[in-house]
């Protein structure tokens, strides 16, 4: 099965479903990746912070699919920002990757705090013009964020990675996202197994297309043009987040998906996280 590709806004396409590894140990990281590939996977989601970039390098050097076919994103951490540092953490990721690349480099809060994310964009353009990375972007940006960047800076982000579910729509930001050429990308887009997977209205939707309810939210985010990124280590769970691509909600049906929006968070607020 096929995955949709959207095009970023210099033209590089990335697979719509990708697979996330946070949370994923090192050592396990490996295994769940080689399975992602086998699946039918061609873009795998990571970061300095989950400590688990060996163990995602060793599966796709490990793997039959060839490193061009496999989009890999990785990210800067709060403790790395900052221009020479940002570029320091970016060859440091590489080693630990063990790629001559990355798909796509993205800085992973804003830590406005701290006052460092323009300088921080800057090393990612630079990585962008030197070849060493394809595309380049934020995560966890609120408009004010991203507004700064789009003055400050000369490249427009590719995407913003944030969390992104039913109960958490993020319209706005979305709205504001897609006025710029920015992809909105979904993190913890099944809300880490809580309460949306056993929404009614979610369930009910599922019965009528014969889908789980993990396999609907999914098929929500790719039908409202956002890239998502579910993650598991779950083989079947797995196979299952992938099996999204043979049915299409209706327009009646994502209206009612829509109307459950309660802005309900789970992850930190981005203006008042400064953990480095």
């Amino acid at each position: 099965m096929n995955v949709n590709n959207l095009t970023l806004n210099n033209g590089v396409k990335i697979p719509q479903l990708g697979f996330g590894v946070w949370q994923i140990p090192n050592e396990e990281a490996d295994a769940a990746v080689k399975k992602a590939l086998e699946t039918g996977y061609r873009s795998i989601d990571t970061a300095m912070i989950y400590r688990n970039e060996e163990g995602v390098g060793k599966a796709i050097a490990e793997s039959d699919v060839p490193r061009e076919e496999i989009f890999v994103t990785t990210k800067v951490w709060n403790s790395d920002q900052g221009y020479d540092s940002t570029l320091k953490a970016f060859d440091a990721s590489l080693e630990r990757l063990g790629l001559d690349y990355v798909d796509m480099y993205l800085i992973h809060w804003p830590t406005p705090k701290f006052d460092q994310y323009i300088d921080t964009y800057k090393a990612l353009e630079k990585l962008y013009k030197d070849g060493r990375v394809k595309a380049i972007g934020v995560c966890n940006f609120d408009i004010d964020h991203l507004e700064r960047v789009l003055d400050e800076c000369e490249i427009v982000p590719a995407v913003n990675q944030v969390e992104c579910h039913p109960y958490f729509q993020q319209k706005e930001l979305k709205e504001f996202c897609e006025s710029h050429g920015i992809i909105l990308e979904s993190y913890s887009p099944l809300m880490n197994g809580r309460d949306v997977l056993k929404d009614e209205v979610i369930n009910e939707i599922a019965e009528k297309y014969g889908k789980t309810a993990a396999q609907v939210i999914l098929r929500w985010h790719i039908d409202r043009s956002t890239i998502v990124i579910p993650k598991s280590v779950t083989p079947s769970r797995i196979e299952e987040n992938f099996n999204v691509f043979d049915f299409e909600l209706s327009s009646e049906d994502m209206e009612k998906i829509a109307q459950l929006d309660r802005n309900e968070r789970i992850s930190a607020v981005p203006s008042e996280f400064h953990r480095r």
